[in-house]
C-alpha cells in the first residue's frame, strides 16, 4: 500500500457502499461548504478517548458503546436525547460495579446516519426503488422523490449532530449525570422489573457504596466526578465524502483527526484492506472500531490491524465482533489466537445484535434471549483463551419500543406492531437494555472471580 495519506486519498481506491448522487456539482459544493464548517469534536478530545481506550486494551477498564440503528431527522428532539443519555448512564453505574472497573461511554449517536445495505433496490410490490440509506442520504418513504439521494441531508446531518452535541455536552456536565440521580433511576428499574430479585444485589452494594462514601464526606457537591461524566460519540465512517469535510489538521500535534465524532468504525461489508474506507481511517489520528463476522479471514484481520494501526498503539484499534449466538465458538476462538500470536494491541468488545436478526408478523426483530447468548458465549470465549472482553456494541434507545422480543417485559411477535419505531433495524428498549447491563455485570464479576490470584489480565 502507497504509504502517502491525505483526505482525499481514498477517492483512488474501490468503493462500496457510497450512494449515487444523480448531482455531483450539487454534491461537491455540500462537502466543501461544510469543510469551511467548525468541527463538531475536537482533536483533544479524540486523544483523551484513545487514552481511555488505552485502559481497556490493557483490561483496566471497559467499553460501553451503544446507540441508535440510524438517527433520524423526523426524532431528533430533546427528550430522545435525554432518555438515551439517562439509560446509558443506569447502564453504565451497574457495569462499574460489576467490573469494578471504570466504564467508557461511547454513544452511537451525533453522526450515525448512514447505513450500509445488502441490495442496491428495495422492491415493494411492482415497484423497485434505490434502498433508504439513511436520513443523511435519502428518504425512508417509499416514492422516488423520496429515494433519491440529496446533498442537501449532509447540511442537515451535521446541524442535527452539532445540536446534540451540545445537549450532550450539557448532560454530561451540567449534573445532569450526578451518580446519585444515576442511581435512583437504576433503583427505579429494579423496582419495577418482574425480575427484580436478580438485581438486589448489584443494586444493594451500589447503595452501600454510596453510603459509605456520604459518610466520609465525598458527595456531589464536594467532588465534581461524581457529578459529571467524559462521554463520547461514535458512528460508522460510511459516507467518506462527509468524513472528508470535517478532517481537519489538528493545531497542536499537526495531526489529521476526522472532527465529524469521536470514534469511527469500519463496518463488516467496507473492511476490505485495499479499498476507500480502510485507505480514509488509515490516516485519522482516532480510535477506530472495525467490524468482524464470519467472513473475515484470520490473516485478513492482522494484515487490517497492521495497516491502521502500523505502531501498535494500544486503544487505537476496536475489535467489534458481529457473530450470531450459534457462530461465536466456530468463529471467534480463530480470530483471538491470530490477533495473539501476532502480537496486535486490540480491544475485544461484542456486538450481539447484528447477527441475531430476524423476521417475525412482517418485522425485522432481534430476540433478546438471541442477544444474551451471544455476551455469554463472547466471554466464555475470551476466558478460554485467557484474553480480555473488553466492552460491548448495542443498538438500543432510551424509549419504551417494541423491536426486541423477549425480555423481563416478555415482548411477544405479536407485540412488535405496538411501538416499532426504528428506521433501519431494531433496538434494544430502555429496559432490555438495562438488562443486558446486569447480565454483563454478572459475567464480568464472574471473570474477576475465577482469575488467579495477582494474574493481570491482558498485561
Amino acid at each position: 500500500m502507497n504509504n502517502k495519506w491525505n483526505p482525499a486519498s481514498w477517492r483512488d481506491k474501490p468503493v462500496l457502499q457510497v450512494p449515487s448522487y444523480p448531482d455531483q456539482d450539487a454534491l461537491a459544493q455540500a462537502e466543501e461548504r461544510i469543510g469551511e464548517w467548525p468541527p463538531l469534536v475536537f482533536a483533544g478530545e479524540a486523544r483523551a478517548l484513545r487514552q481511555s481506550l488505552a485502559e481497556v486494551c490493557e483490561g483496566r477498564a471497559f467499553l460501553l458503546q451503544g446507540g441508535d440503528c440510524a438517527e433520524s431527522f423526523a426524532e431528533h428532539g430533546a427528550d430522545n436525547i435525554r432518555d438515551f443519555f439517562r439509560v446509558f448512564l443506569q447502564m453504565s453505574i451497574v457495569l462499574t460495579f460489576g467490573a469494578s472497573k471504570p466504564v467508557v461511554k461511547v454513544g452511537r449517536i451525533a453522526g450515525q446516519f448512514a447505513k450500509p445495505r445488502s441490495s442496491d433496490n428495495e422492491t415493494q410490490g411492482n415497484l423497485t426503488l434505490p434502498s433508504y440509506r439513511g436520513d443523511i442520504i435519502n428518504g425512508i418513504e417509499f416514492n422516488a422523490a423520496s429515494r433519491v439521494p440529496d446533498p442537501e441531508r449532509l447540511k442537515m446531518a451535521y446541524r442535527q449532530s452539532a445540536a446534540t452535541l451540545n445537549l450532550l455536552r450539557a448532560f454530561a456536565q451540567g449534573g445532569y449525570a450526578n451518580l446519585e440521580n444515576v442511581h435512583q433511576w437504576m433503583l427505579g428499574f429494579v423496582k419495577g422489573s418482574p425480575q427484580a430479585a436478580r438485581y438486589e444485589e448489584v443494586a444493594e452494594r451500589i447503595s452501600d457504596s454510596m453510603a459509605l462514601m456520604r459518610a466520609i464526606g465525598i458527595t456531589a457537591e464536594n467532588n465534581p466526578r461524581l457529578r459529571e461524566t467524559p462521554f463520547y460519540t461514535s458512528h460508522e465512517a460510511l459516507l467518506l465524502g462527509y468524513e472528508q469535510a470535517l478532517t481537519r489538521t489538528d493545531s497542536t500535534t499537526g495531526d489529521w483527526y476526522a472532527t465529524s465524532g469521536h470514534m469511527v468504525w469500519i463496518g463488516d461489508r467496507t473492511r476490505q484492506p485495499d479499498h476507500a474506507h480502510v485507505e480514509f481511517c488509515r490516516g485519522i489520528n482516532n480510535p477506530i472500531g472495525l467490524k468482524c463476522g464470519p467472513s473475515l479471514d484470520p490473516a485478513e484481520l492482522v494484515r487490517l490491524t497492521e495497516i491502521l494501526n502500523p505502531e501498535n498503539v494500544p486503544g487505537r484499534i476496536t475489535l467489534i465482533a458481529r457473530f450470531g449466538h450459534t457462530k461465536v465458538e466456530q468463529y471467534l476462538p480463530k480470530l483471538i489466537r491470530a490477533i495473539e500470536q501476532a502480537g496486535r494491541k486490540v480491544i475485544w468488545s461484542c456486538d450481539p445484535m447484528h447477527g441475531n436478526t430476524i423476521s417475525a408478523n412482517g418485522y425485522k426483530t432481534r430476540p433478546f434471549h438471541q442477544v444474551l447468548t451471544e455476551v455469554e458465549r463472547f466471554f466464555a470465549v475470551h476466558h478460554a483463551e485467557g484474553t480480555h472482553p473488553g466492552g460491548i456494541h448495542v443498538e438500543m434507545t432510551g424509549k419504551d419500543v417494541t423491536e426486541c422480543t423477549g425480555g423481563a417485559h416478555a415482548i411477544r411477535e405479536e407485540d412488535l406492531s405496538d411501538r416499532y419505531h426504528t428506521h433501519c433495524d431494531p433496538r434494544l428498549n430502555a429496559d432490555q437494555a438495562v438488562e443486558l447491563s446486569f447480565k454483563v455485570a454478572e459475567l464480568l464479576k464472574n471473570g474477576r472471580e475465577t482469575e488467579p490470584e495477582n494474574q493481570v489480565v491482558n498485561g
